[in-house]
This record gives structure tokens, C-alpha cells and sequence, in this order.
């Protein structure tokens, strides 16, 4: 496995300590931690200054999210590796960083190893995501049929609404007018089945959204 060490690796993460863990991970596989991040402008930047081989970046971060941060870079032709990590949702994240174009998806909540096979799985050109994602092809619950119906706006929107930010914040952080912001905050309300605020932070909480 040889081929780890001549690696660069930018770490995203807001919490210092998960930072830490992930970059002594990576120099124990011979992998050079060469800056890192705690939040998503940040994370462009840096990725923009130092041209990383590998982005290891948590879900749940200040400013713009993980997914949006996967979303962006491949937008920007980056082509290197983009591993997601997240302590939420598998389910729900797993499909999502898929679907933004990232290489890998590691639970936090399975523990942290895995990322270093999932680097050496997208080095040898395979994507790696956790078995539970099998699950979308299979009977999903409810409320995760419900979390899948939603639009990456839409998704948007409610990760907003659940930091408490209000419509004129909302339009003004995603360039849309207040009027499409209440169209999608109708839309997504009404594919999670919620009459109010109270129901939809009860909904997140539920099923580990954030």
C-alpha cells in the first residue's frame, strides 16, 4: 500500500479534535496532511492554494455544507479524491455525497479506519459507500422515502431553516427571490408531512438531519 505516502490530504472538519484524529489517521498511512479547514468557504480556498490528491470533509460544517463543498469542487473540474464523512444520517448523507460526485462516504459512527480503505479504494478506482446504501434499491422507511423525494434545493432550504435562518437570509445566502425560498419551503413541508417548524426540527432530530 505503498502508494499512500506520496498522497496530499486537506482536512474540513469544524470540530478541532475530529481534525486531529483524522490527520493522525492519515500521517500513520504515510499521507501528508498539508493544510486544514473548518468551514466550507475555507475549504475551497485552500483546496484553490494547495491542490490536495485527497479532500476528507465532515457533512456538517459552517458556512456551506460538506455536500455543497463536493458539489462546487467537481464543478470546478477538480478530480481528485473527495471522501464525506459524517457521525448523522448514513442513509440519507451516503446518497447525497453519491450523488454530488464524492469518491467515498465513512460513518463516523463506524469508525474512522475505514477511510483509509476507502482511499485506497478510490486510488484503485472504486467508489466506496457504506452497505446500508444497498438499502435504496430495497424498502426504505417512510420518512427516509420522504428525505429521497426531496430536491437539492429543497435540501438546501431546510438546512437554513433548521440553523434558524429566516426567508430574507435564506434568499439572500442562495441568490433566489423570497418567493421561490417560500415555494420551496412549502414543497419541502409538504413532502416530509410537516404542519410546522416544531414538526419539521422534530423530523430532523428523528432521523438525524442537520
Amino acid at each position: 500500500m505503498g502508494k499512500t505516502n506520496k498522497l496530499h490530504a486537506i482536512v474540513v472538519d469544524d470540530h478541532p479534535l475530529a481534525r486531529m484524529a483524522i490527520k493522525n489517521l492519515l500521517e500513520n498511512e504515510g499521507i501528508t496532511v498539508v493544510a486544514e479547514a473548518g468551514d466550507g468557504a475555507q475549504a475551497l480556498q485552500l483546496v484553490g492554494e494547495h491542490s490536495p490528491d485527497l479532500v476528507i470533509v465532515d457533512v456538517d460544517i459552517p458556512v456551506m455544507s460538506g455536500i455543497e463543498v463536493v458539489e462546487k469542487l467537481r464543478k470546478q473540474a477538480f478530480s481528485r479524491i473527495i471522501i464525506v464523512v459524517s457521525a448523522k444520517n448514513d442513509l440519507f448523507y451516503g446518497k447525497r455525497s453519491a450523488d454530488a460526485g464524492a469518491n467515498a462516504f465513512i460513518s463516523k459512527k463506524e469508525g474512522m479506519t475505514n477511510i483509509i480503505a476507502a482511499v485506497h479504494a478510490a486510488q484503485n478506482g472504486y467508489s466506496y459507500f457504506p452497505l446500508s446504501l444497498q438499502s435504496f434499491m430495497g424498502s426504505l422507511s417512510s420518512e427516509q422515502e420522504m428525505l429521497q423525494s426531496l430536491s437539492s434545493q429543497e435540501i438546501k432550504v431546510m438546512r437554513y431553516i433548521l440553523n434558524g435562518d429566516d426567508n430574507m437570509k435564506i434568499a439572500a445566502e442562495m441568490c433566489i427571490s423570497n418567493k421561490t425560498v417560500s415555494t420551496y419551503k412549502s414543497r419541502l413541508m409538504e413532502k416530509l408531512n410537516c404542519k410546522s417548524l416544531m414538526e419539521l426540527f422534530s423530523f430532523a432530530q428523528r432521523n438525524a438531519i442537520g
